[in-house]
């Protein structure tokens, strides 16, 4: 054996060689392993692809919990804040976001019967935590408090909080009290006082006399013996066993213990190489080069790759082809390579579960992103192989093995030939340090009470008479009372102030709304009534229940308000594969707990067969044209050529972020050569089962009439038809936004709604549908026409599709419907641009519908729109109730009139079962990302 192959021999041993034999493993070890992972992988994140980013609930894993367990389970297991900072809180009750009168009642809900139970002589719980949340309570780490206290001058000055009241009776009554007994000749107080008072005096006085003190030397006295006293009560809890409880310790991986102990980051090294293949076994189609054996899965595709001598690798990898080699050999399995690198990091059976699952969660989302690739996107056009995400964990844990036994005997070179058991026992070392040190310091604990008894009134001398039994009840509440809790406080008050005031809002609306009635009745000598009238709506429009449509709503219904408008999911219950004339794939377009049965494509009317072949070949062609300029550019010529010739690509760069609005319109006018002619939807099935095959698309009559039927229901609109019934979907377009998926429609898995409401109306214009549909007592007169349009919610932009299907009798309608949503979409930007710090507040209507245009094309904005940044209810109800009210695009409408529902609620519950998950996963997605920004 030469020496190079001596030297990787000897840096495998123990810690990295392989076997000479294939594990085999028993059933029941297997079964373990699949269901550890199988655990693990409902705690990844469930997004997929950005191309269908879609808002989902972040703790989706933790539903069944409660809020505020859930929040605090997982914070604790992807290392996350549950609730906003204290600072930030206290801001907002400075503010007036939260209200003292919400802490309040918050804490007297919390609390229930104990709040009134007191706390040795400081008063009730109630009035204890109650300050606590009041009044800011500085704590940090002993080193920066230590400087907080010396900067701030906490020792010679009392708190701004302070009412300078209780700060004058304060200190008027330690003076007394020291000058009148502690410095007397009376034996009848205790030593100990006499003595801490006697140096409290010198370092207060220095050479001066007690009798030349001015009031500032007897604030600082005051606060000093303050300081003492609160210290020594510390102490005396501590001593008689009133300890905090020690902190929670995270799940240590061999990683956090050699990071902890060296500065050496062993995931660094592992995730280079891992990512990077991941990244190349994810890729649909895009790279020039087919990552090789990726039909075989991602264990042996690695292995393959790893296993060919030519392929370079760093230092701490090798001997790692030799080990993929044998595992080829001898046709290890994930699972059996799994078992293997488990056994030889020494983890049992008890600890198994846990480390596989923080084995996977080190990279969460790339290891969420494949899970979802492999178990819920075959509709992508690669998806992952069954199977890839064991092969992910088997490939990780082996380069763990490599990295931490490289850097391990690098730090302890005395323990080469056992690197795990080194980081066992120093696992197990900082285990039992953690376990047995408490959350907060003993100077900590000193600095709350000293806060606490500026703010609370307690002088010196009430807290130097306490007993043992009352300075540890006083601790103990305090700890009680943890920085935690209180969030957990503010958080519930926070909520509380939002919520009442909707509801007071939405009452007071109402009132208004039927005392108005009311006198209309009485002008006229007839009974009010509140309903929307009596005669027909000019036309009635149904959008999604998007907090974005809830401004295009109230503009339309101002501009026009013989308009009815109403809202549902804005999937409409077409629940479907779709497929665009320019698209080369299917996409679902329904909320992401459905998995579509039913596929639809849209193909050009037979008049124009053969322009749309035509124009379908061109786009071909140019997409081949720029994906081969996109190859070839990184060529070492073409890098050349881009080189010399790159200037030219500034002029359109440019052109975008001047003229954002104008070069759109030229695109615009270029894309007519390739844009597909006139189209109709693919939307009856021939055949009896639904699939992508031809004579498989779209939907039978009774499909259809079920779809048009479960909607109107929903909706409410089961008579009173107006003339023109618009449904709307809606999404978004922008030019420079990676997340642009998420600012479609929510209820369409990030897709576009429009194509669901041309479907719907297609289905409700269908004859024969209607005649079923009017089996369920829902007659739909002849002369009403059901039109779907499309809503872009960046640039206010509306599409009207199949208007040549629209009777004459219709079309000076539809004129005044295109004026009335003209007019609420200029309006609705001019309600936008208010929030857009590069729009003047002072901007006409139709200066603002401009901005919103050029936002959507300019290279410069990455974030066109605001999305749903500022959601915050969801209102289910009939529209009466909140026609006319404000809500600043900030609730979720969804229609809903329980005089047509049955006693189960059925309608409801179909209702909620759709717009719960979209509204839920949306709002807790903003909040988990406000909450905490980086590890959400």
């Amino acid at each position: 054996m030469n020496s190079a192959t001596s030297t990787t021999a000897s840096e495998c041993h123990n810690g990295t060689e392989s076997q000479d034999t294939a594990t085999s493993l028993d059933p029941s070890t297997s079964r373990a392993l699949r269901q550890s992972i199988e655990h693990a992988s409902h705690l990844l994140p469930s997004q997929g692809p950005i191309s269908i980013f879609v808002h989902h609930n972040t703790l989706h894993a933790f539903e069944e919990l409660n809020f505020d367990e859930a929040v605090l389970a997982g914070g604790a297991l992807y290392h996350c804040e549950p609730y906003l900072t204290e600072r930030r809180f206290r801001n907002e009750l400075q503010s007036g976001r939260i209200r003292v009168a919400d802490l309040q009642a918050i804490l007297l809900e919390d609390l229930g019967a104990d709040a009134e139970m007191l706390v040795a002589t400081f008063g009730t719980r109630y009035a204890l935590r109650l300050a606590m949340l009041q009044f800011p309570l500085g704590i940090a780490p002993d080193v920066e408090l230590q400087w907080l206290i010396t900067e701030t001058r906490a020792l010679d000055r009392f708190r701004e909080e302070v009412e300078p009241a209780h700060r004058q009776r304060m200190v008027a009554a330690t003076r007394k009290w020291v000058r009148r007994d502690l410095l007397s000749d009376s034996n009848q107080h205790n030593q100990v006082v006499r003595r801490i008072v006697h140096e409290l005096l010198k370092q207060c006085s220095g050479l001066r006399s007690v009798e030349s003190w001015n009031e500032s030397d007897w604030e600082s006295f005051t606060l000093r013996f303050l300081w003492r006293v609160c210290n020594d009560g510390v102490a005396i809890a501590r001593r008689s066993g009133q300890r905090l409880p020690p902190s929670v310790s995270p799940y240590l991986s061999f990683r956090d213990v050699l990071l902890n102990r060296s500065g050496r980051d062993a995931y660094r090294l592992v995730e280079e190489p891992l990512v990077r293949f991941t990244a190349a076994f994810l890729d649909q189609g895009f790279a020039d080069w087919e990552l090789p054996h990726r039909a075989a899965g991602f264990f042996r595709s690695f292995a393959e790759l790893y296993s060919c001598p030519a392929i370079p690798v760093p230092s701490w990898m090798r001997g790692i082809g030799r080990e993929f080699k044998e595992i080829l050999d001898r046709e290890t399995t994930p699972l059996e390579s799994i078992a293997e690198s488990l056994e030889r990091f020494g983890v049992g059976e008890e600890e198994r579960d846990n480390f596989i699952l923080h084995s996977l969660l080190a990279l969460r989302g790339w290891a969420g992103l494949l899970w979802q690739m492999e178990t819920n996107a075959p509709w992508t056009p690669q998806p992952a192989p069954t199977g890839s995400l064991e092969g992910y964990l088997a490939i990780r844990l082996i380069l763990e093995r490599y990295a931490l036994a490289k850097l391990t005997r690098q730090e302890w070179p005395s323990q080469s030939d056992r690197p795990f058991q080194k980081l066992q026992l120093l696992r197990e070392q900082m285990q039992r340090a953690a376990a047995s040190s408490p959350i907060e310091s003993e100077t900590q604990e000193t600095f709350t009470a000293f806060q606490l008894a500026q703010v609370r009134g307690w002088s010196p001398e009430d807290l130097v008479h306490l007993d043992r039994s009352q300075w540890t009840q006083l601790f103990k509440e305090i700890n009680a009372f943890s920085g935690l809790e209180r969030r957990r406080v503010f958080h519930l008050a926070y909520e509380r102030k939002y919520r009442n005031d909707a509801l007071d809002a939405l009452l007071l609306h109402r009132r208004r709304q039927l005392s108005a009635v009311a006198d209309a009745g009485s002008d006229t000598g007839e009974a009010g009534d509140a309903s929307v009238g009596s005669t027909l709506p000019a036309f009635q429009i149904v959008c999604c229940i998007d907090d974005r449509e809830e401004s295009f709503r109230r503009h339309l219904e101002e501009c026009d308000p013989e308009c009815e408008t109403f809202a549902a999911a804005g999937f409409y219950a077409v629940a479907m594969y779709y497929q665009g004339a320019a698209e080369a794939h299917y996409r679902p377009l329904c909320p992401i707990i459905i998995t579509p049965q039913h596929y639809v494509r849209e193909e050009p009317v037979f008049s124009a067969t053969d322009v749309g072949e035509t124009r379908s070949q061109r786009r071909k062609l140019l997409g081949r044209m720029a994906h081969q300029f996109h190859a070839r550019s990184r060529t070492l010529l073409g890098g050349v050529v881009t080189g010399v010739l790159g200037s030219l690509a500034t002029f359109p760069l440019v052109a975008r972020v001047l003229a954002p609005r104008l070069t759109a319109q030229l695109r615009t006018s270029f894309g007519s050569l390739v844009r597909p002619p006139a189209t109709e939807l693919h939307l009856e099935r021939t055949s009896e089962r639904p699939g992508p095959d031809s004579d498989a698309l779209g939907y039978s009559i009774v499909e259809m009439a079920g779809i048009v039927t479960r909607i109107l229901q929903d909706l409410g609109l089961v008579k009173d038809f107006a003339p023109l019934v618009i449904f709307t979907g809606h999404g978004s377009s922008s030019m420079n936004n990676p997340h642009e998926s998420a600012y479609n429609c929510g209820a369409c898995s990030g897709g576009r709604g429009g194509p669901n409401a041309r479907s719907f109306a297609q289905m409700a214009n269908d004859p024969r549908v209607r005649q079923l549909v009017s089996k369920t007592g829902i007659d739909i007169p002849d002369e009403v026409r059901f039109l779907g349009i499309y809503h872009n919610t960046c640039n206010d932009h509306v599409e009207y599709y199949d208007l040549d299907q629209l009777p004459r009798t219709h079309r000076q309608l539809f004129r005044r419907v295109e004026r009335s949503i003209n007019e609420a979409r200029a309006r609705n930007a001019h309600e936008r641009a208010r929030r857009f710090e590069s729009a003047p507040l002072d901007m006409s209507v139709s200066e603002a519908l401009q901005h919103v245009e050029e936002r959507a094309e300019d290279l410069s904005q990455a974030r066109p729109e605001y999305n749903h940044a500022t959601n915050t209810i969801c209102f289910v109800g009939r529209r009466e109730w909140s026609r006319g009210l404000f809500l600043d695009r900030r609730a979720f409408l969804n229609s809903y009139d329980p005089s047509i529902d049955d006693e189960q609620g059925t309608i409801l519950g179909r209702i909620l079962a759709a717009a719960i998950p979209v509204c839920a996963g949306i709002s807790l997605e903003y909040l988990f990302s406000t909450v905490d920004n980086e590890g959400y």
